[in-house]
């Protein structure tokens, strides 16, 4: 979480060196979730808190740099605003599923959206051609597939907690 300011400060007033440095500080700060998680998982000391607290600081990151893409016009804001409903509106299941002591784990579908999101935006986030690739292009087309995995996965979780909730 202590590098999304960082990124956003980056983005404020972006020109290639900017750019560089927030995608730079955009991938490590995923590296480390995953590596975090991993270990957490390998080692059996994921808490409570930190089971809280890693989505809330992917959401965070992800859509803070989204956010500050939007008026650089290297992302659309209806994607941005469609990304971050599926958010909110996961969040406020979760929310009703830890009310009634449910745990649903996040599947398949909502890691792949993670992951693809994790590659878009860097590539959003360097503007520029690398080795040939339009980075913005390769950036949107996985930006836009996050969101069809978004939509699927947010139709998997509201199933799995309409079929094992109380009410």
């Amino acid at each position: 979480m202590a590098f999304i300011p960082v990124v956003v400060y980056l983005l404020i007033e972006p020109n290639s060196f900017r750019d560089f440095w927030a995608a730079m500080f955009f991938i490590t700060a995923s590296l480390s979730d995953l590596l975090d998680g991993y270990l957490a998982r390998l080692y059996k000391v994921e808490s409570v808190l930190g089971q809280l607290m890693d989505p809330v600081a992917d959401k965070l990151l992800v859509m803070g740099a989204l956010v500050m893409l939007i008026p650089l016009g290297r992302v659309n804001p209806i994607l941005v605003l469609l990304l971050l409903s599926r958010d909110i509106f996961i969040a406020g299941i979760r929310a009703a599923a830890a009310n009634e002591k449910l745990v649903i784990a996040a599947g398949s579908m909502g890691k792949w959206k993670t992951g693809f999101q994790m590659v878009a935006i860097p590539a959003l986030l360097l503007n520029r051609n690398l080795f040939g690739i339009d980075l913005i292009v390769l950036g949107t087309v996985l930006l836009w597939t996050s969101m069809a995995l978004s939509i699927v996965s947010a139709i998997q979780y509201s199933i799995l907690f309409f079929k094992n909730s109380k009410s």
